[in-house]
């Protein structure tokens, strides 16, 4: 599929529109809520940035916002269920200010049947906005303000034919030292269970010279870690190939980490791997699902790879690229997934070593294939699976960090948190040391202590 960029006309447009809204929104303050994946963070910074760019100003404080948007998550119902909750919570602000604006965004916007619930039981949600509308915010933002009637920006199935991506809005960032940067957008694998290339679309790719300019802003601007980013970043597809195209970021001038998130076995290439291996800016950290263990179990799931093709690709790139840590993903209780089943997953656990499982019990998502299979496990035995799994990682968590007593780790201090000062490795470690390192600076700490998920030194600088 080739991809379509918003005409720069459009930009243009958008940005008149933003500048014409100044008067109305002086002395107003705007606030973005984001529920879900990092990906969804980094459309939360575009949102901002819009915001900014129509005059208000920015707070994480609801309660003086006049307008809020709520960026949300479908991939889990929880997730969903957090969402419906926190636009409840907004609803006694609204019967105070009658001018408050709510707007609600992301993946559940594409979603048709929570589209509707929306509707249906929050009237007092203005307007709603679907995962290819964020550079018509302005717009929107003017819809809302003009219109008594709910405002409606959804696209049903978002560039299935024609990819969207808009360049040259402005971006707020969370953090003047770590950032994510979107280089593709959507999916093309349409695992069972998985709404993402139905909420997001079908793969399309920004292009190099973007991508690359926007990483070069980023490290002149002192950021010292970079996520590329994506719903499959490793099968980006633009003018390079992914293991190109970080390459070519490793090559810029600065002292700096790249990370990449999420990745599919299936595109984790050797050609990948020998890049990661190769230069020491790449940080030293893979995020490979694997989902199950079982090859039945993969095959329903529409994964691509058998057990023994995700082992032997997982050891590869722990023998290849030195001192890596491994995470994952793992679903417990897909349908049908029976006790030996789950059993193959606990055995690729054992065969690789994670250093991080994210591990879920199976939640069915309305208009997928795995929704109405039969076998459905019961929640009980899918919690039971998921405390068995959390036991044997923790252990194998505390013995990978063990490896790292005695070593000295380069870890880009967060500042301090609950009396603590903590920061990140290469190996995204979280790691604990025992006095202050000015936020956004890179030091050294010497491991002393091995926990299941931190490390705890004291500083050698």
């Amino acid at each position: 599929m080739s991809n379509v960029f918003v005409p720069k006309s459009e930009i243009e447009k958008q940005k008149e529109i933003a500048a014409g809204l100044h008067n109305a929104t002086v002395n107003k303050k705007a606030c973005v809520q984001t529920y879900g994946c990092q990906q969804n963070v980094a459309d939360s910074e575009r949102i901002a940035g819009a915001l900014r760019l129509c005059g208000y100003e920015l707070t994480t404080d609801t309660s003086q916002a006049d307008v809020v948007i709520i960026n949300t998550c479908a991939i889990r119902e929880h997730a969903e269920l957090r969402v419906l909750s926190g636009t409840g919570q907004l609803k006694k602000q609204k019967e105070k200010n009658r001018d408050m604006l709510i707007g609600i965004c992301g993946c559940m916007a594409q979603e048709k049947h929570r589209r509707e619930q929306i509707k249906r039981s929050y009237p007092y949600v203005d307007f709603i906005f679907g995962t290819d509308m964020h550079h018509r915010l302005p717009e929107i933002i003017r819809s809302a303000l003009s219109s008594k009637k709910r405002v409606s920006f959804v696209t049903e199935v978002p560039h299935n034919e024609f990819g969207v991506i808009s360049e040259d809005m402005p971006v707020l960032r969370e953090s003047s030292y770590k950032t994510g940067v979107s280089i593709m957008y959507g999916c093309n694998n349409f695992c069972s269970y998985c709404v993402v290339p139905h909420v997001r679309g079908r793969e399309r790719s920004r292009s190099y010279d973007d991508i690359l300019n926007e990483v070069n802003t980023l490290v002149k601007n002192g950021y010292k870690d970079i996520t590329l980013l994506g719903q499959n970043v490793n099968s980006y597809n633009g003018e390079l190939s992914f293991p190109g195209l970080l390459a070519d970021i490793a090559a810029i001038p600065g002292d700096f980490w790249v990370r990449f998130m999420t990745s599919h076995p299936k595109d984790a290439s050797d050609e990948l791997i020998n890049v990661m291996a190769e230069n020491e800016k790449i940080a030293r950290h893979f995020h490979l699902p694997f989902q199950a263990g079982n090859d039945r179990i993969l095959s329903l799931m529409n994964r691509g790879y058998s057990k023994q093709q995700y082992i032997e690709k997982a050891l590869n790139i722990k023998e290849k690229v030195k001192g890596i840590s491994l995470s994952t993903d793992v679903i417990c209780g897909f349908p049908t997934e029976s006790e030996s089943d789950f059993l193959d997953t606990l055995d690729v656990v054992r065969s690789v070593g994670f250093d991080m499982i994210y591990s879920f019990v199976y939640s069915p998502r309305e208009g997928t294939p795995a929704a109405v299979m039969e076998g459905q496990v019961p929640h009980e035995e899918k919690v039971r699976r998921f405390n068995a799994l959390t036991e044997l990682q923790n252990e194998t968590a505390l013995k990978n960090n063990e490896v790292f007593v005695g070593q000295t780790l380069k870890v880009l201090s967060d500042g301090s948190e609950n009396d603590a000062y903590i920061g990140r490795s290469s190996q995204n470690k979280i790691v604990a040391f025992d006095k202050p390192v000015r936020e956004g600076v890179f030091t050294n700490v010497l491991i002393e202590k091995a926990q299941p998920y931190a490390l705890v030194g004291k500083v050698t600088d």
